[in-house]
């Protein structure tokens, strides 16, 4: 085949730069691609995909390597690609374009649209056939019918203007004092109570659901709930969806027992469950929820960390253009590296044969802690099992890996400081908070402009793209975390600038919820995110920073703020829990009266630093006595530890 190089070819993203040989002449997102539509009167194709995208890589070498469709894409369309996670403001308009049509979405996501940006048409993953067809169709009817192309994408696009828009703030009223408990009984029956997680599949891990869900089983004394989280969490540790050699989970598993996974690995996924399992940990001090925190550790710390100090964004499903590959073992394999251990170890990975996946080849699960399992099996011990398992990854690290996409993206690394934080709080090693300070010292040194303007992204040393409320809510997040842990007020105040920038830039005073984008946006529509997902929306965590923010600085007006966009969205949200789960912890926060505890910042006070939560926010001060708050009244000043024990022990 002939060699092309189109104009992806000096792109730094990795998804753009899998494209960059396709036949297919792709441009970047830029005005003067819509400007040459408009020129030469043709559609415009913005096919958007990411790096560990499967689906993404097979509908390219089905259709986009293909000099057939390439022709005919070329001769008819402007043909954008788009790195979703580099921009997901033009992610959002298209898939929820793409959703209005078809009631359905994902990655590839493949929309057409007239020169303006309006959109027309769209999907998902099209097979060659149907998609040479879908591009004859389209260009007939622009060429031959545009008026009823143009009227049908201007209907369209003032559907994706409204679409999740609140217009008019709702007034604030008493929340409902069973909101909460309705929204549970409703959900429950979507809990998988055999293997956790939910009654479907594929089967995500929802962090935000689990956090939700531990909080409010806990708070709630709902034992029925705290089984839920117990079981969810315990079944993703020993199941596929956890590589059981390297540590960190999977995108998804396509099965309902957690079983074979979906090979690629996310930084979001794997930051925010650093955080579930920090916190479950810190309750039940179960070793196998250590365990998950230390590989997840170790797998950031060997394969995800940049040279300055950021974490890279993903890991591909695939490698040698196979999905999982790099993962799969099959038994000879397992029997030549680990000889006489080979036995007693496939009984644990591969209980009942239970890790068979096709092909001869098998996923490294079990059925068992490894207390269990020695327990069961004298011969065995942890330290044992862990010779075998460095064995096994020293052997791994020979194979061809999959590819790690290398952008260092400004959410996801806060959405892990935060997770790292967590994680430190609840086992006291000092690795995790390192790691977490050296993210946040990433952050501010390269993705923080003068004027508290943040980038999106990093890559090939040069941040890039103007930053999105995802950036801003998670950064103020993470900047809050890492103040109460270590009591620095450049933090707090990072923290602070940071919410006045977005209130400046994002916020709508008409609904007082905020924009996805800032308030230079350049697309047809500007998006409110609303409905927590994998990763929790970023009005919700918003409303949770102005909470937190309204007791470390004392303004009565952010707590107002979070106050009225919990308003905006409380009406109904206990019929999709799981679409509200972060908006649910709100909720739960107001309802129990977050506590303030105000510390000395001397060493014999430090012993408290680990038990901020969502319901006790701690702050820091130079006096010598320690004094809680909490509904409008604090106590008297202590000035000895036992004291503020005591005081808090009272409250609960």
């Amino acid at each position: 085949m002939e060699q092309y190089t189109n104009e992806l070819i000096h792109e730094s993203s990795l998804y753009l730069q899998q494209h960059a040989h396709n036949p297919v002449n792709w441009v970047p997102w830029s005005k003067e691609a819509f400007d040459r539509a408009e020129e030469e009167q043709k559609l415009v194709l913005v096919s958007i995909g990411y790096s560990a995208c499967h689906w993404c890589h097979v509908m390219e070498h089905e259709c986009f390597e293909d000099e057939e469709v390439a022709a005919l894409m070329n001769k008819h369309f402007v043909c954008i690609k788009v790195d979703r996670e580099e921009r997901p403001d033009v992610d959002q308009v298209y898939m929820t374009a793409v959703q209005l049509m078809t009631q359905r979405g994902g990655w590839p996501l493949n929309c057409f649209t007239i020169p303006n940006g309006q959109p027309v048409y769209g999907g998902t993953y099209f097979p060659k056939e149907q998609w040479m067809h879908v591009l004859k169709s389209l260009h007939h009817t622009y060429t031959s019918e545009p008026g009823k192309v143009l009227e049908y994408a201007k209907e369209l696009s003032e559907g994706v203007q409204q679409s999740d828009l609140i217009a008019v703030a709702e007034p604030v009223q008493p929340f409902p004092a069973d909101k909460l408990w309705e929204l549970v009984r409703r959900w429950q029956p979507r809990m998988d109570m055999v293997e956790g997680g939910p009654t479907s599949a594929p089967k995500f891990p929802l962090p935000s659901n689990i956090e939700f869900l531990l909080h409010y089983g806990t708070l709630e004394k709902n034992e029925s709930i705290q089984k839920y989280v117990d079981l969810t969490l315990h079944k993703m540790a020993l199941g596929g969806i956890y590589d059981q050699l390297g540590g960190g989970f999977s995108r998804y598993s396509v099965d309902m027992l957690w079983k074979i996974p979906h090979f690629e690995k996310m930084l979001y996924d794997n930051g925010q469950l650093l955080s579930v399992y920090a916190q479950a940990y810190a309750q039940t001090k179960t070793p196998e929820y250590k365990r998950v925190l230390d590989q997840t550790l170790g797998w950031l710390e060997r394969e995800m960390q940049s040279e300055e100090g950021g974490l890279f964004a993903a890991q591909d499903a695939d490698s040698e253009g196979v999905e999982g590959k790099y993962y799969v073992w099959t038994k000879e394999e397992i029997e030549a590296a680990l000889g006489e251990d080979a036995s007693w170890f496939w009984k644990l990975y591969n209980p009942g044969n239970k890790g068979f996946w096709e092909h001869q080849q098998w996923v490294l699960l079990r059925n068992e802690t490894w207390e269990e399992f020695c327990e069961m099996n004298p011969s065995v011990n942890p330290a044992k099992i862990q010779a075998q398992l460095d064995t096994l990854l020293h052997i791994r690290k020979k194979r061809i890996a999959p590819v790690t996409d290398t952008k260092c993206l400004t959410a996801w690394n806060a959405l892990t400081i935060n997770g790292l934080i967590e994680a430190f709080k609840a086992t006291e090693d000092h690795g995790y908070l390192k790691i977490a300070l050296q993210i946040a010292k990433w952050l501010r040194k390269y993705q923080a402009a003068g004027d508290f303007q943040l980038f999106h992204t990093r890559q090939n040393n040069r941040s890039f793209i103007t930053g999105f409320l995802d950036d801003y809510a998670t950064a103020i997040q993470a900047f809050l975390a890492l103040y109460q842990i270590t009591g620095d007020e450049e933090d707090l105040d990072f923290a602070k600038h940071l919410c006045t920038y977005t209130l400046e830039h994002f916020y709508d005073e008409k609904s007082g919820m905020f924009y996805f984008t800032p308030d230079n946006h350049d697309l047809i529509a500007r998006k409110m995110e609303i409905n927590d997902n994998v990763i929790p929306s970023t009005n919700s965590i918003m409303a949770h920073n102005l909470l937190t923010l309204s007791l470390l600085i004392d303004n009565l007006d952010y707590e107002a703020k979070s106050k009225q966009m919990l308003q905006n969205v409380i009406d109904g949200m206990e019929q999709y829990g799981s679409g509200y789960s972060n908006w649910a912890l709100l909720l739960l926060r107001f309802q129990k009266e977050v506590r303030l505890l105000t510390l000395p910042l001397t060493p014999e006070w430090n012993m408290f630093r680990k038990q901020s939560s969502p319901f006790l926010v701690i702050r820091y001060t130079r006096e010598s006595e320690a004094t809680v708050c909490a509904a409008g009244l604090c106590s008297i000043p202590m000035v000895h530890t036992r004291e503020v024990e005591d005081y808090l022990e009272n409250l609960n």
